[in-house]
């Protein structure tokens, strides 16, 4: 992966958020509403806001470099919002895109 281009920056910035959402949806969430614990929501919560936001800047800061189509950008930009969506579109899609 290589860090100088946009693509292995959004590959490795939407590794980071899929770990982040996972985090959220089965650690964070379930010590808020089982543990009473609502302090792991807002760090990882956070964090996981970041990394989206992130995420969709550099999917279209690839999108506009490597001039894909709506649909490509669409689909990477879909996968955040599935829980493991990330993962299998960097082994899908991205990965056979990084030289």
């Amino acid at each position: 992966m290589n860090l100088k281009s946009p693509l292995g920056r959004l590959r490795l910035i939407a590794n980071y958020e899929g770990w982040s959402y996972l985090l959220l949806l089965f650690v964070a969430m379930p010590l808020k509403y089982f543990a009473g614990e609502p302090g792991a929501v807002r760090v990882v919560g956070m964090a996981h806001g970041i990394l989206f936001i992130l995420c969709v800047v550099g999917a279209l800061h690839a999108h506009v470099v490597y001039r894909w189509t709506l649909g490509r950008t669409a689909l990477i930009l879909g996968s955040t919002l599935v829980p493991f969506g990330t993962f299998v579109v960097d082994r899908k899609v991205l990965a056979r895109l990084d030289p």
